[in-house]
């Protein structure tokens, strides 16, 4: 244990409330995910990480990271989205060992109309729940949270832009 010790009692009302909050947050929007649009959010994210790159492909290896998820579990969702239509895989011609994952059009078709659901979800469940100020404040932290965490990362990255 560190020498400053366990968390006083408001740090531990603060991040029981962080963790459930989050918890229940992204459990809801993925059964509206479900629900709407029969995708769990984890396709969701890849579907609008592939949207927004330039050609709409990635390497498998950049997704993963761009997503937080281990090359197994990235590969198991892409074989998913692939028995749906929605992604491609092709080998890459310079590294044998190498994959592109490409959103088609199907996929992009999907993404579209899955979004403006999910963005309602977003609304109703976090953003129409705070004040412009606390708005503010949230991003304030979690940028506080992220950035010594992964100040490489793609996402911390973006917070800064």
């Amino acid at each position: 244990m560190s020498e400053r010790g366990w968390l006083n009692d408001g740090e531990q009302r603060a991040w029981r409330a962080f963790y459930a909050a989050s918890k229940v947050l992204f459990d809801q929007l993925d059964r509206e995910l479900q629900r709407d649009a029969n995708m769990p959010h984890t396709y969701y994210e890849i579907l609008v990480v592939l949207s927004e790159v330039p050609g709409r492909e990635l390497r498998m290896r950049e997704l993963a990271e761009l997503t937080r998820s281990s090359p197994s579990r990235l590969s198991h969702a892409i074989a998913r989205l692939e028995d749906r239509g929605w992604v491609r895989r092709r080998e890459c011609p310079d590294d044998k060992r190498g994959q592109f994952a490409t959103l088609t059009g199907e996929g992009l078709a999907a993404l579209a109309a899955a979004a403006p659901g999910h963005v309602a979800g977003v609304r109703t469940h976090l953003f129409d729940r705070l004040t412009p100020a606390q708005v503010d404040q949230l991003r304030a932290i979690c940028e506080v949270v992220v950035q010594p965490l992964a100040p490489d990362h793609p996402v911390a990255r973006d917070l800064t832009t």
